[in-house]
């Protein structure tokens, strides 16, 4: 499925969760900003590297809503936030529905054994795609962000 656009209706899947099983729904996050980040995998250096960003620069980042995920389990999510203090929560999404949603699969690769790609999507207060990123610099990705919420 290819990504969405800009100006284009956020796609969300029913059925997604937080990594403590918290419903998960983009209508209830109406009126703030919400980046949608995707990364390959909990726990490993660019995906840390990427998260641990967010985190420090929060600040820098006002009224921003971040939400991580990939398509590791929600255990895995636990350990990951938890290990590393993450202020935001990492979507659950075991049958790959957003990522499937998003583009963020790569072609050739079995959909059960397929990782996510590293892409980011900020969503405006409106549920509109606001901006697109296909690929991104885990070390710099924050400050993209930034300037995107600033614009």
């Amino acid at each position: 499925m290819p990504m969405p656009i800009v100006g284009a209706p956020a796609p969300w899947p029913t059925g997604l969760a937080t990594q403590d099983g918290a419903p998960l729904l983009l209508t209830a996050l109406r009126g703030k900003h919400v980046l949608l980040y995707f990364y390959p995998m909990d726990d490993t250096p660019g995906c840390t590297i990427e998260a641990c960003n967010f985190r420090d620069h929060a600040p820098e980042l006002p009224g921003l809503v971040v939400l991580g995920a990939s398509v590791d389990d929600a255990a895995s999510h636990r350990a990951f936030k938890a290990k590393f203090a993450l202020p935001f929560d990492l979507v659950v999404d075991p049958k790959r529905s957003l990522a499937a949603a998003y583009g963020v699969l790569p072609d050739g690769v079995p959909a059960d054994k397929a990782k996510t790609t590293r892409a980011s999507f900020l969503i405006a207060p409106d549920g509109m795609l606001k901006k697109v990123w296909p690929k991104v610099d885990a070390k710099t990705h924050w400050l993209d962000v930034q300037q995107a919420l600033s614009g």
